[in-house]
């Protein structure tokens, strides 16, 4: 801890973005750096926990039950949405943390303490472009090949990042005041789990759930990553929607943030 207060401070001597950017990187560099050094199998913990929820629902949907929903092959329609999912939850989990763990980093650093959400998501982020090569083994030998809106790749992920990071910065203030949000958080992970066309597309919902639908921004989040592989999975309608919800939840997520920063740091 004290040598990462030391970096930290070093760093905090540059000015403006560039500052805002070396730091970022720093201490997300720092959390990948002690998760993978005090693991025995490190890198792998990244594409592990993924493959054996997919192990299971590819098991369960289309060995124990009769599947009517998704795309063949169905273990890449499920990963491609899944592994998204992980960087979600995982980084809206952690962000429940993101200033109770480090309180004393946070409060002797001098820099925009959204970083402490920001290093979470990138972190996160960083563990999903890990797992894609389980996805692109997967997507071979099932024979699945890549399509065109492969060029809405980066989209998508600018997407996700500016979702997690609203999210992320609305949650981890909140949870210093009010700690049953944890768990709140917590349950609604599990909701938004099955709410989203993870397991099953979205074309696969009611047409009368359609324009619905799109209030949740993770399902045309998915819908643009599962368009890699499968074409007719993209829906510019609720892409649409996603983009509207993840820039108005960014939006409130820095009111939020910075209508109690000073408390909270006086809180922590």
């Amino acid at each position: 801890m004290t040598s990462a207060v030391v970096e930290v401070r070093t760093t905090v001597r540059s000015t403006g973005f560039k500052r805002y950017r070396e730091t970022l990187w720093l201490l997300t560099a720092r959390d990948l750096r002690v998760r993978y050094s005090t693991s025995a199998l490190g890198y792998f913990w990244s594409i592990l926990d993924p493959l054996v929820m997919a192990g299971i629902y590819w098991f369960v949907f289309t060995q124990v039950f009769k599947r009517d929903v998704g795309e063949e092959p169905y273990i890449v329609f499920l990963l491609s949405a899944l592994l998204p999912w992980m960087w979600f939850n995982g980084a809206v989990s952690d962000s429940t943390r993101a200033f109770l763990r480090e309180a004393k980093l946070v409060r002797s650093t001098n820099i925009p303490r959204t970083i402490w959400v920001g290093r979470l998501v990138l972190s996160k982020g960083i563990e999903y472009l890990f797992s894609l090569p389980v996805l692109a083994v997967f997507a071979i030998l099932g024979g699945a090949s890549l399509t065109g809106w492969i060029v809405l790749f980066p989209l998508a992920l600018l997407i996700q990042t500016i979702l997690t990071v609203g999210i992320g910065l609305i949650v981890a203030p909140l949870v210093v005041f009010f700690r049953d949000i944890e768990r709140a958080v917590k349950l609604m992970l599990r909701f938004l789990f099955y709410a989203s066309p993870i397991v099953y597309s979205a074309s696969d919902l009611p047409q009368s759930l359609h324009a619905w639908s799109a209030l949740n921004p993770l399902t045309g989040l998915f819908a643009l990553y599962r368009s890699m592989f499968f074409e007719r999975e993209l829906d510019w309608f609720l892409v649409g929607g996603s983009i509207v919800v993840s820039v108005a939840l960014l939006l409130v997520g820095l009111l939020v943030f910075s209508r109690s920063e000073r408390a909270l740091l006086k809180e922590i």
